[in-house]
């Protein structure tokens, strides 16, 4: 078997679910420490981090006897839970697939970045410079793995190894999650005119944001990412049938382009409240921002991309640019001083009840992780 598929299988084999996302799971601590060993095994220089309690990152380090660019690959090492599936822990493979929670989103990257690493240091590491391994927690969640990791590490570039299908993206979508809270007057049913519905209330902002989310799925589109969109994602009021709802609140997903601010989902929010209440001087409600990350997007005139592309190219692969819709840790890597993109391995399955990574994938990413840093710094010798 080969050293990544292995390394692979060891990895889908430790339960790494999230513990903020199931309460009483363990955590990455189990496999921070088989990764660390990994490394250490590799010929790299390995220290230990903790993000939170019991929750450590793992970064390696190659440098060269040269000065040089440095270059980082970085992957998340938790997972999301597993309800409903037979044999999570249980790595198969069958049909130039393998099975199990994690296998693509995402320790097939993991797995293939730490391969990589293990190839360049047998061949007596970088020609210059620096390669740093980071592993991270808690991307499933509010990402603090790599937030602690940008205090202390930075790169020329990097590449964060979730699954893209071999293909570069260049950027990805953010989010904001804003809640809101519509206020009425507790009544008896059967006394109208002293109660206010808080539920019926809540109806006005829902069909302004579904009139929002038509006009934002309207506007002209990123090239790469199209356009923002946002949803409703909870909905919870009222206290008994025979009262008026005194309070309705609401969740909602706003997901946002690299062009727009971070903070415009609640601005957006705010304002069709205030819409609302200039109609309606009885209507009374209030939004707040309860967590946000920002979209990113590598500078258009970086050489990294081109750089991944020449990297594909020989090993005999055909690049594709494209854009990710979902958030990930590229932004905070990005927006702390490290303009990266995403290149992973494809698959299927991601967070649902039967998980896959294309074996092949995971082998070819971590040839062109290789290619990638032995050539980093050189401009790459064809455009994308």
């Amino acid at each position: 078997m080969d050293p990544a598929i292995r390394l692979l299988c060891d990895l889908v084999a430790i339960n790494s679910v999230n513990p903020t996302l199931i309460p009483g799971a363990p955590g990455e601590r189990e496999i921070a420490a088989a990764i660390a060993h990994a490394m250490r095994t590799a010929g790299l220089d390995v220290t230990i981090e903790e993000a939170a309690e019991g929750r450590p990152n793992v970064v390696g380090v190659l440098d060269a006897r040269t000065p040089g660019p440095s270059l980082m690959f970085c992957g998340h090492t938790d997972t999301v839970g597993v309800a409903g599936m037979k044999d999570p822990f249980t790595p198969i493979e069958r049909d130039g697939r393998l099975f199990g929670r994690g296998a693509q989103d995402m320790k097939g990257g993991v797995a293939a970045m730490i391969d990589a690493a293990r190839v360049l240091a047998a061949r007596g590491g970088p020609s210059s410079g620096r390669l740093i391994v980071a592993a991270v927690v808690d991307e499933e969640h509010l990402s603090i793995g790599a937030d602690t990791l940008v205090t202390s590490w930075r790169a020329d570039a990097g590449v964060v190894t979730e699954p893209t299908d071999l293909a570069i993206a260049v950027g990805h979508k953010g989010f904001a999650w804003i809640d809101v809270d519509v206020f009425g007057k507790a009544a008896h049913g059967s006394r109208p005119r002293e109660g206010v519905d808080a539920i019926v209330r809540l109806g006005r902002v829902l069909t302004r944001l579904e009139a929002l989310d038509r006009d934002l799925q309207q506007r002209p589109p990123h090239p790469r990412l199209g356009t923002g969109s946002l949803h409703a994602s909870l909905v919870a009021g009222g206290q008994e049938l025979s009262s008026y709802p005194e309070r309705a609140s609401l969740t909602l997903e706003r997901r946002t382009l690299p062009s727009e601010p971070e903070s415009i989902g609640l601005a957006e929010v705010q304002a069709i409240i205030e819409s609302l209440a200039a109609d309606d001087a009885t209507f009374r409600a209030a939004a707040r921002s309860r967590f946000s990350r920002p979209a990113y997007e590598v500078p258009a005139n970086h050489q990294l991309p081109g750089q991944v592309a020449d990297a594909l190219r020989r090993v005999g692969a055909t690049p594709a640019i494209v854009g990710a819709s979902f958030w990930t840790d590229a932004a905070v890597l990005g927006h702390a001083g490290t303009p990266s993109v995403l290149f992973g391995p494809g698959g299927a399955g991601l967070h649902s009840v039967e998980e896959y990574v294309n074996v092949a994938d995971v082998l070819t990413c971590r040839d062109v992780l290789v290619e990638l840093a032995a050539a980093f710094g050189r401009s790459p010798t064809a455009t994308i």
